[in-house]
């Protein structure tokens, strides 16, 4: 038996929650959408709706407690998808850019510095509108992580024990 896929999503603000559950759903995979709050979603067997207590961090924790390698993680929040990078994991922001250990670490610097700027007054954080572009790019990427986390998973087979 190859070892589980799962998909994790940072749903609170995620702008692309049904494009995940159509891809969980093409591929049997289940997804777990974890959030603050109750949200509607649709009743499907694969998808598993997690509320966690208020709090800053909480969904994070949540997450990067239980992310292995071969499951993938949407996420918005760069410090989240270091963490789970750090466990192996591919991580996706909703408008389609892939977190790796290439990029995470400029990434978590330019959040840095955008969070410095905000406080000294250079820069508004006016962040840009959600595209169907962004839309597009965040599908395909999903697609291809989905890919790349199966090919890896035959071939770790069954000896591997991802949890």
């Amino acid at each position: 038996m190859t070892p589980t896929i799962q998909i994790y999503v940072d749903a609170d603000a995620c702008p692309v929650k049904s494009e995940a559950v159509r891809v969980a759903e093409r591929h049997g995979l289940m997804l777990f959408m974890v959030s603050n709050s109750w949200m509607r979603l649709e009743e499907n067997p694969l998808i598993q709706r997690v509320v966690v207590s208020q709090g800053a961090d909480v969904v994070d924790d949540w997450i990067a407690e239980r992310v292995g390698a071969f499951d993938i993680v949407i996420t918005a929040d760069i410090l989240l998808a270091a963490r789970c990078v750090k466990s192996g994991a591919q991580c996706i922001d909703p408008t389609g850019k892939p977190y790796t250990d290439a990029n995470i670490g400029t990434a978590v610097a330019m959040r840095d510095l955008q969070r410095h700027l905000r406080e000294t007054g250079e820069s508004r954080g006016i962040n840009a509108a959600f595209t169907a572009r962004d839309r597009s790019r965040f599908l395909e990427q999903l697609e291809n992580a989905v890919q790349l986390a199966k090919r890896a998973s035959r071939l770790a087979g069954p000896s591997c024990t991802k949890r």
